[in-house]
């Protein structure tokens, strides 16, 4: 009896550690901040599929169906079948092991091991079947299991001061380095989309004449900034391109805090992260908190395209305004735009009478914006406009940016990824729209973290890809209503818009329907966090 109830802990516990893992993943992708991550439980985790089966198994070890040594084999066959199915299921994001993971993992796991051994230990107050230890821990073992989330959450409040000590000690370590290079030129850039693209063609573009570091990825949070500083920084550098991302006030004065930007550049004010900011003031306020941070003799260019940011006036620093459909008032506007399948072709012209003729492998009006606002602190960095010239024709798309593939079937894939924005979404589809060789099919669940006009805008786009596009594939539930509801109310024809589950799914349909001379546009990918 005894190797048997062994045999059955250790598949629990097996189990346990997995589910662990998946509620700490969770909350990595929620940037560990514990309101965000309650906020995820709320729309669904707290009543998953797989906590109600434990739930079941819960009753049923207390019900007369089964005698105790019955329920727990049920027990451990159940989950025997959830171990499989969470080692065999795929995320877009899998946990990173960092040594933070590392720490909430233990004090999990101790929290639950303290759980389990007070249950099985612990004398029993006398009620049927209570009073078997091994019912008391297989009922503990359940009821960690349902509430995993719950001891993840303790586990982070309780280390709250240890990670606070850290952070700080890699604070100070990342500001004496950044102390220590008084000559190095600091750019930042923020925005509510187009951070990372501008940030690469402005990398590519300064590399022509000066040793520069860029935060990697989407290294964009303060301690994204200061593990880049650290781990990245070297003395021979003289440009740090700062990409600086929020989703709450107070986010980019934060990181200007730490690295004080002398030029900075305000991609776009834009309805994103809504759910946090909750007004379109609010996020404009927090991106021109850049701005509020530059130094006199520093220089901010603004993007003009978006009215939020056009309206906002700056007196503090030297501003340049950028343009594209919005040239009006603007230091900086491009001009005779012309696209084509293998790039774009313009002219930057400036109110000091500067003409420069450009080409570039880049596409859709917001790369063009998101270059002029490189070239504004490339030029004011006195980058000679031959090599400005000859790095924006050398930028390469930045990876689900936009990015144009052509596959050996004769189909072209454009990967737009990871613009979940109404702007970009809406722009990419402009994209797509040129393509005229065959069929022009979009893939995508829509754009999220928008809101009260979550509904509002996904309908909007649903309509706009109705009158562009010939094939529609709406992935997931999150956003299906509104985007199909938008789709139906133009002229579309409905036997063209299919709705699926997931990707994979997308993906079979589009093996059954692409023909030579397609395009398809993958229109932004939702997280984990949504289904």
């Amino acid at each position: 009896m005894l190797a048997y109830l062994i045999a059955i802990y250790i598949v629990c516990g097996v189990y346990m550690l997995l589910n662990f893992k998946y509620d700490i993943q969770m909350l990595q992708q929620n940037s560990y901040r514990i309101s965000r991550y309650y906020r995820w439980l709320e729309k669904g985790d707290y009543y998953s599929a797989s906590r109600l089966v434990d739930l079941a198994l819960l009753m049923l070890l207390f019900s007369t169906l089964m005698t105790p040594a019955q329920a727990a084999l049920v027990i451990a066959v159940t989950f025997i079948v959830k171990i499989f199915y969470i080692l065999r299921r795929k995320y877009k994001k899998p946990l990173v092991f960092t040594r933070r993971v590392w720490r909430i993992y233990s004090v999990s796991g101790v929290l639950a091991a303290a759980a389990f051994i007070t249950a099985a230990t612990v004398p029993a107050i006398n009620a049927p079947q209570a009073s078997d230890s091994a019912v008391k821990a297989l009922v503990t073992i359940l009821l960690i299991s349902m509430f995993s989330w719950a001891i993840v959450i303790a586990a982070v409040w309780l280390l709250t001061p240890v990670e606070k000590s850290i952070n700080r000690k890699y604070y100070n370590e990342a500001a004496s380095i950044l102390r220590s290079m008084p000559g190095l030129q600091i750019v930042g850039i923020t925005g509510s989309y187009g951070k990372t693209s501008t940030k690469h063609y402005l990398n590519r573009i300064l590399s022509e004449s000066y040793e520069v570091l860029m935060t990697p990825g989407s290294y964009n949070t303060p301690m994204g900034v200061i593990r880049t500083v650290r781990e990245m920084m070297k003395p021979y550098h003289q440009v740090f391109i700062c990409e600086m991302g929020a989703k709450q006030t107070g986010d980019i004065k934060e990181i200007c805090d730490l690295v004080h930007p002398s030029m900075g550049i305000i991609t776009a004010v834009g309805p994103m992260h809504l759910e946090t900011f909750k007004t379109i003031d609010n996020v404009c306020a927090t991106k021109f908190e850049l701005a509020d941070a530059l130094p006199a003799d520093g220089l901010l260019a603004v993007n003009n395209d978006f009215e939020p940011s056009a309206a906002r006036e700056v007196h503090n620093v030297k501003t340049m305004r950028y343009g594209v459909s919005n040239p009006e008032g603007c230091d900086f506007r491009a001009v005779d735009v012309c696209y084509s399948p293998k790039g774009t072709t313009f002219t930057v012209e400036g109110s000091d009478g500067l003409r420069l003729g450009l080409e570039t492998r880049l596409v859709g009006e917001c790369n063009i914006a998101n270059l002029l606002g490189a070239i504004v602190i490339a030029l004011r960095l006195g980058v000679p406009h031959e090599r400005i010239r000859y790095a924006v024709a050398a930028i390469e798309q930045v990876e689900h940016r936009l990015n144009i593939k052509q596959t050996p079937g004769g189909v072209t894939i454009i990967d737009d990824a990871f613009n979940s924005n109404p702007s970009g979404s809406k722009m990419a589809v402009d994209v797509l729209s040129h393509f005229t060789d065959g069929k022009r099919i979009i893939v995508t669940p829509g754009m999220i973290e928008l809101g009260e006009e979550q509904h509002e805008l996904n309908k909007e786009l649903g309509r706009y890809m109705g009158d562009k596009v010939d094939v529609a594939v709406i992935v997931g539930e999150y956003n299906r209503d509104a985007l199909s509801s938008g789709i139906r109310s133009t002229d579309f024809d409905t036997a063209n818009l299919h709705e699926v589950g997931s990707f994979a799914e997308a993906q079979q349909l589009l093996s059954r329907i692409l023909r030579r001379g397609d395009t398809v546009l993958y229109e932004n990918d939702l997280p984990d966090t949504f289904k």
